[in-house]
């Protein structure tokens, strides 16, 4: 006993490490009350304690309930016979067990009560309470700690008062720091906007502007804060009210293009997006509003919509002067300049002229075109020098400015533009803007005048070759024209002496009858065969040319109808009787009349045949042998003076390019509903680069000889080569098609090698008919179906 005296006296809880614990005095609930106040009856102090509200409460020193009012009850939630008698703990939670047992250890030993303890409770409804409670130790007469008196209050409404308070306090100051911290979130997030924005109040006053606002248009926000920005256009004004009214009626404007002025003054091409906020009350606190800067966007849009306009429009302009004028129009008003030109390099007078100019007054325009300098002058030779663009602030101080330029045109350059015009790497000519109408020239307008340039620079090479091609071509043309009069003319003078010559060697002839052959037929025969040749020239001249004027023949053929008797009777007194008129009116028709007839049928095979029979005597020294294939076909419709020329040409070509021995194929053929004429020689052929020039009329493919020197169908007896050009034309006059296919003999590459004329001859042919493994040519003649019909015509 002692020793547990001396514990308790040591301040020592004794038993209270578990309230659950039972003791002596819980079979006793009066001992502990009359122990503690001996002086109070039981009966008062129950009375006294049931008519107060708060609970009224004794433990001993376990924590076990001794005694208590129906308050208490109450709050806890239970009967009372579930109370008395039991711990604490029973009505809480291990934490605030564990609160309370600290609390009344603090009290057992300290002997200093407490009247704050905020202590949770579970009543029996499992709700929980909020109780604050007071206790103090409970002390016997002779001073022996015996337990625990208190009050148990319920304070759960005030407490829940008091922490939700607290709670709004706390949020208060967190929304407050929230606030704080979004507000300055919300500054960071509008400076670093990169579009300018501006917050106004509800009567346009600037309360915020980012620094965006500030690089676009100039202004600070301490120079605007609390003001209005002065930065609609005078123009513009009853726009913006309109616009206002509209934004704060519809709260938003999701996108309004107009015009704002900058600091200095510039206009500027924007799009803004508003909407109005709210204030604290509920109406209209002000409006935000972001503009954007589209100046440069809109420039480049109109830049790129006038580049495809020009690009589509080129072609409208085939001619080089209508075409540099509407390029030069185009920079003007692109550039806004008061001038322009389009300034070509002639590379080989190497000098620079205008051909193309805009400029506001006409007789500026016209006289800017009739200037040339030399390419070495001036700020557009410098810019042909360098290849690099050239602004001008002030042309009078530049050291190569031409002023004279100025002078003969009446203008005055004050500042200029000139970008080198390039087609690929050749610089053609320059691009020069002159007076620009609002400030100065600057990299952008270079830019754009360099894309102008590539957009036309194919265009203007193009039409400036079509221009020098046009006027070679007239003066071809000219020349063409000049030498058709000379051949004409040329061809009529030829024919009356030729004929005479002719004439008069058959006169010779006959006198020469009465001396010996040898000594004069030779050369007699060598003077009429080569002026046959010449009259034949003069025939296929005629065939080719078809414009032929047959003022000879009429003139002559008047003269002999007026002057017939007389004719007739000076020839009857020299010569004799007879039919003279006559044979003079014939020759007459045969030197100077039209040599082709009116178109006939003609049956080609039979036609062939026949030809073929005719000709024979004519190369019967060659030896050549020329089979025919010759099939009945649909009769074609053809003078047959022009059937003649073609097929006879044609068969002479064959047999003078085959060597001797060689071999020629005719065949006449249908084709399709039409009929073909192939001639096919199994010659020296023709090389590739003479079958693209056979048709130009006048082209040998072989190097002539003297005509004296050899006889028609001879091998390589040379020609006029005229011969195909004058089929070609008969081809196109007459409606028939006309096609070569050649294949060169490979012992004779070159035009300018020789065959030996006969194949036994040849190094390359051991044996007869080794041409025909080698080179040969073939001429197809085509007439088509329609051809007959073209009898029925006439």
């Amino acid at each position: 006993m002692k020793k547990r005296k001396s514990r308790q006296e040591e301040g020592t809880v004794a038993g209270m490490n578990s309230f659950s614990e039972d003791s002596q005095s819980t079979k006793n609930p009066d001992l502990l009350s009359r122990a503690c106040d001996p002086g109070l009856s039981s009966e008062r102090y129950r009375a006294f304690i049931e008519s107060i509200s708060d609970g009224v409460y004794e433990t001993d020193v376990h924590g076990n309930f001794l005694y208590f009012n129906n308050s208490l009850c109450r709050i806890f939630g239970y009967p009372k016979e579930e109370i008395l008698g039991h711990n604490f703990s029973k009505f809480m939670d291990r934490k605030n067990a564990k609160k309370a047992y600290d609390a009344f250890s603090r009290v057992f030993i300290t002997r200093r009560g407490f009247t704050d303890l905020i202590w949770e409770i579970i009543r029996k409804d499992s709700e929980k309470r909020i109780i604050e409670l007071s206790a103090n130790l409970i002390l016997d007469d002779r001073g022996k700690k015996i337990g625990f008196r208190g009050i148990a209050r319920d304070v759960t409404e005030r407490y829940r008062a008091q922490e939700a308070l607290k709670e709004s306090e706390q949020r208060y100051h967190q929304q407050y720091e929230l606030s704080r911290k979004a507000e300055r979130n919300y500054r960071i997030l509008l400076d670093f906007v990169p579009y300018p924005m501006v917050v106004f109040t509800v009567d346009g006053k600037v309360t915020y502007l980012n620094p965006a606002f500030t690089e676009v248009f100039g202004w600070t926000l301490a120079e605007l804060q609390g003001k209005q920005i002065p930065y609609v256009p005078p123009e513009l004004k009853e726009e913006t009210r309109k616009s206002i009214e509209r934004l704060f009626k519809e709260k938003v404007i999701l996108r309004h293009e107009t015009k704002r002025l900058t600091k200095e003054g510039k206009v500027l091409d924007v799009v803004m997006r508003g909407a109005v906020f709210a204030g604290d009350d509920g109406r209209p606190g002000g409006e935000l509003v972001i503009l954007r800067d589209i100046t440069e966007e809109k420039r480049l849009q109109h830049i790129n919509e006038s580049l495809l306009r020009i690009s589509l429009a080129l072609p409208e302009y085939p001619e080089l002067e209508d075409l540099l004028d509407y390029i030069s129009g185009e920079i003007n008003q692109l550039l806004n300049t008061e001038g322009a030109l389009v300034i070509l390099l002639d590379e080989e007078r190497n000098e620079l002229f205008f051909l193309g100019a805009a400029y506001d007054d006409t007789f500026t325009q016209k006289r800017a075109k009739e200037i040339r300098f030399p390419a070495s002058r001036g700020i557009s030779g410098r810019v042909i020098r360098t290849g690099q663009p050239q602004i001008v602030p002030d042309a009078t101080k530049d050291p190569d400015f031409n002023e004279i330029v100025d002078r003969r045109i009446g203008y005055r350059s004050r500042n200029m533009l000139d970008v080198p015009l390039k087609s690929g790497d050749r610089i053609i000519g320059v691009l020069c803007a002159s007076n620009k109408r609002d400030g100065e020239f600057n990299e952008k307008d270079i830019e754009l005048l360099n894309m102008i340039g590539g957009t036309v620079a194919l265009s203007v090479e193009n039409a400036r070759y079509a221009r020098e091609l046009k006027e070679a071509y007239q003066e071809v043309v000219s020349l063409n024209r000049a030498k058709d009069k000379v051949i004409n003319h040329l061809s009529h003078e030829l024919k009356t002496p030729v004929s005479v010559l002719l004439a008069s060697l058959n006169i010779l002839g006959k006198k020469m009858e009465g001396f010996p052959e040898r000594e004069w037929k030779p050369t007699l025969e060598r003077a009429q065969r080569n002026l046959e040749r010449i009259l034949e020239i003069q025939y296929e001249v005629e065939d080719i040319m078809q414009e032929r004027e047959y003022r000879a023949k009429t003139l002559l053929s008047t003269l002999l109808d007026t002057c017939s008797d007389e004719l007739e009777a000076l020839v009857a007194e020299e010569i004799g009787e007879g039919p003279v008129v006559e044979r003079i009116r014939r020759r007459i028709e045969e030197i100077y009349g039209p040599r082709e007839g009116q178109r006939e049928r003609i049956g080609l095979d039979g036609f062939v045949k026949q030809r073929l029979e005719v000709l024979a005597p004519r190369f019967s020294h060659r030896q050549v042998e020329i089979t025919s294939q010759l099939e009945p076909v649909p009769d074609v419709c053809i003078p047959s003076e022009v059937m003649e020329k073609v097929f006879d040409g044609l068969l002479k070509n064959a047999i003078e390019n085959t060597p001797d021995e060689g071999k020629i194929e005719v065949e006449v053929k249908k084709r399709g509903e039409g009929s073909e004429l192939v001639v096919r020689d199994y010659g020296i052929g023709i090389t590739e680069e003479h079958q693209r020039r056979i048709f130009e009329g006048f082209f040998s493919t072989q190097e002539t000889m003297a005509y004296s020197s050899k006889r028609p169908f001879d091998f390589n007896a040379g020609g006029k080569g005229a011969d195909l050009l004058r089929m070609k034309i008969f081809s196109e006059r007459y409606g028939f098609r006309i096609d070569l296919e050649s294949k060169r003999c490979p012992a004779l590459p070159k035009a300018s090698d020789t065959c030996p004329g006969r194949i036994s001859q040849c190094s390359l042919c051991k044996e007869g008919g080794g041409c025909h493994r080698s080179g040969g040519t073939q001429v197809t003649v085509t007439f088509p179906p329609h051809h007959q019909k073209d009898c029925n015509k006439e």
